[in-house]
């Protein structure tokens, strides 16, 4: 295999391992807002919990004062049954103040049903509590991690990336347009811009090449390129 061939190879491996890191650094955006989301799902369902034993609470402090005005209201009754003296007026106060207590005792259990409400909401949010922590916690972690993870990529990034500028500077020394064939090739072909010819088929296109560029493969004295897709070949021994 030519040296220029053998560089290339090297470079492409490089030139592939920059476009995964790359790849995985632009993810981790994403990975980040994932993670945010699960927090916020969590607390989103905590503060639902909360929010319904606040709105519980507050419609039996409701019940609680329309209780409070009906009971006055008795007191003012019983205040004008003591100075009324028609038994016609006194039988219509002591109804109304009947009616009154009857509405007194449903409104009692409306405030007990939503005191048993209130009471099974503390289960609820106990647990919508215990679950936020745990995710909280779990998301710190893998914030951490990404964030190690992050740096450790942009580290091989750099080293890696160093490598293949050396390596691209080599080639060019050799053969400049051989290098900028590489690169287009490489952009252009789905990172596959030197491939194998196996079993007298281009590997990049998957067409068999034709006899003499077969012969000039195998030779190895040329730079040889697939007539199909222009991808640069080299032969698997």
């Amino acid at each position: 295999m030519l040296p220029a061939v053998t560089q290339l190879l090297v470079l492409q491996d490089r030139d592939k391992k920059l476009r995964q890191l790359r790849l995985e650094l632009k993810r981790a955006p994403l990975e980040r807002k994932e993670m945010e989301s699960r927090t916020a799902g969590t607390g989103s369902a905590l503060d639902a919990a909360k929010l319904k034993a606040k709105e519980i609470e507050v419609k039996r402090k409701e019940l609680e004062n329309e209780v409070g005005t009906r009971r006055t209201r008795i007191q003012k009754y019983n205040q004008q049954k003591l100075e009324t003296k028609k038994n016609d007026e006194y039988q219509a106060i002591s109804h109304a103040i009947q009616t009154i207590e009857n509405e007194i005792t449903a409104i009692e259990d409306q405030e007990l049903e939503l005191m048993e409400a209130a009471e099974k909401q503390k289960p609820i949010i106990a647990a919508a509590e215990k679950e936020a922590a745990a995710t909280k916690a779990q998301v710190a972690q893998q914030f951490a991690d990404l964030d190690a993870k992050v740096k450790s990529l942009e580290a091989q990034v750099l080293e890696v990336q160093a490598e293949r500028t050396k390596l691209a500077a080599e080639v060019a020394m050799v053969d400049e347009d051989l290098l900028d064939t590489y690169q287009r090739l490489f952009e252009t072909k789905d990172a596959q811009a030197v491939v194998a010819l196996v079993n007298e088929v281009c590997q990049g296109c998957h067409t068999k090449s034709q006899t003499h560029v077969i012969h000039a493969v195998k030779a190895g004295k040329v730079v040889t390129t697939c007539l199909y897709c222009g991808r640069i070949l080299y032969p698997e021994y």
